[in-house]
C-alpha cells in the first residue's frame, strides 16, 4: 500500500512585522477565542502595521482598538484571558510599559498560583522592541530584564520572520502569560523564507545562528544582526571561528545550549541593547561564570547600552552597540 505523505507547506519571502501578522491571522482563524486589543491595531491597523487588515476580517469585536491607557488595555486583557479568552494585547511601544507593570507584577504571573492552578493567564502581552529608528523619548526601550525578573511569565524576542511566526504562534497557544517582544530595527530589514499556515517554534530553545570553536556569543533580538556582521570581520580578518546563538526565549532560558557552548569555546561575549547594569546580560554572565568556570579561558564580556536613559535619535547609535564595539569586546577576550 502506498503512503500519501503531506505536502511540504509552500513559504514565501516575508519581512517581520509581515510574519506577525500572518501569526495573528492564523491564531484568530482557527480559535474563535483569539482577540487582539491596543492603541490603534483595529482600524489603523497598528503604528507599525502589524494587525493590518485584521480589523476589517475579524471584526470590532475582535480587534479592539482601545483608549490611550495601557493599564486598561492589561487589566482587561487579564480579565478576559481568566474568562476563556486568548487576549493579544499590544502595547505601542516599550517604552509605555511601565504602566502595565502593577498588573503585570502583581497579578499575571500569579494568577496560577494564587489559585492553585484553578486558574491561568493565556495571554500574549506583544510590544515593539529597541531602538534606531529615530524615534523620540519612551519609544525605543530595551525593558526585558524586568519581565524576566517576574516569576510565572515567559519572555521571547524574535529576530527573524521565520521565529516571529512560529514563536507567536506557540505564545497564543500556552497556556501561561508570554511577553512577546518585536524588535522594531528588523521589522522590514528582516527577511526570510517563512511557511504557510501554521506552524510554531518552541518557547525555551535558543538558535545556533552558526557554529564555531573559538568564542561564543550570546544575543538577542535586533543584535543578532549587529553580531553576525561583527562574527564575519573577526573571521575574515583575525582568522577565527566564531559560534553566535540567538536566545530567541529570555525566560525560560535554554541553560543546556549556552552552557555547551561556551564549555566548547570558552571564551563568550554578551551583546544586547539594554543598560549592562542589573541586565539580563548580568544574570547570564553569572550563571555562565557559577556552572562553566572552570572551562572558561577568560571572563565573560558584555556589550550593552550604557548607563543612562536612551538619548534622543542624533545620539542613538553611539548608545546602542554596533558590530564595532562587538568586534572590540572579542577581541580582547579572545587575547586574554
Amino acid at each position: 500500500m502506498r503512503v500519501k505523505t503531506a505536502a511540504p507547506a509552500k513559504t514565501r519571502t516575508l519581512n517581520l512585522v509581515q510574519a506577525v501578522n500572518e501569526a495573528l491571522d492564523v491564531a484568530m482563524d482557527a480559535d474563535k477565542r483569539v482577540m487582539i486589543l491596543g492603541e490603534d491595531v483595529g482600524r489603523n491597523g497598528g503604528v507599525f502595521r502589524a494587525t493590518e487588515g485584521l480589523w476589517k476580517k475579524y471584526g470590532e469585536e475582535r480587534v479592539v482598538d482601545t483608549p490611550l491607557a495601557e493599564i486598561g488595555i492589561m487589566g482587561s486583557a487579564i480579565g478576559l484571558a481568566i474568562t476563556g479568552y486568548k487576549p493579544v494585547a499590544e502595547i505601542q511601544f516599550d517604552g509605555f510599559m511601565p504602566s502595565v507593570f502593577d498588573q503585570v507584577v502583581c497579578h499575571l504571573g500569579r494568577i496560577r498560583s494564587r489559585s492553585r492552578g484553578k486558574m491561568s493567564v493565556p495571554l500574549v502581552l506583544r510590544a515593539p522592541h529597541g531602538g534606531l529608528i529615530h524615534a523620540p523619548e519612551h519609544h525605543s526601550e530595551s525593558p526585558e530584564a524586568y519581565f524576566c525578573h517576574t516569576p510565572g511569565i515567559k519572555v521571547v524576542i524574535p529576530s527573524t520572520p521565520y521565529d516571529a511566526k512560529g514563536l507567536l504562534l506557540a505564545a497564543i497557544e500556552s497556556p501561561d502569560p508570554v511577553v512577546f517582544f518585536e524588535p522594531k530595527l528588523l521589522y522590514r530589514s528582516a527577511k526570510g523564507e517563512v511557511p504557510a499556515g501554521h506552524y510554531t517554534v518552541e518557547i525555551g530553545k535558543a538558535r545556533l545562528v552558526k557554529e564555531g570553536k573559538d568564542l561564543t556569543i550570546l544575543t538577542w533580538g535586533a543584535m543578532t544582526v549587529a553580531c553576525e556582521k561583527a562574527a564575519e570581520r573577526l573571521e575574515k580578518e583575525d582568522g577565527v571561528s566564531i559560534e553566535i546563538l540567538d536566545l530567541r526565549t529570555l525566560a525560560p532560558l535554554d541553560l543546556d545550549a549556552i552552557l555547551a557552548s561556551t564549555g566548547k569555546t570558552g571564551r563568550c561575549v554578551i551583546a544586547h541593547e539594554a543598560p549592562n547594569s542589573g541586565s539580563w546580560a548580568a544574570e547570564l554572565s553569572a550563571l555562565i561564570a557559577e556552572r562553566n568556570l572552570l572551562r572558561l579561558h577568560a571572563p565573560v564580556a558584555r556589550v550593552g547600552g550604557w548607563d543612562i536613559r536612551m538619548p534622543l535619535f542624533r545620539l542613538e547609535q553611539y548608545y546602542i552597540p554596533d558590530a564595532d564595539r562587538v568586534l572590540m569586546a572579542a577581541r580582547k577576550t579572545l587575547n586574554f
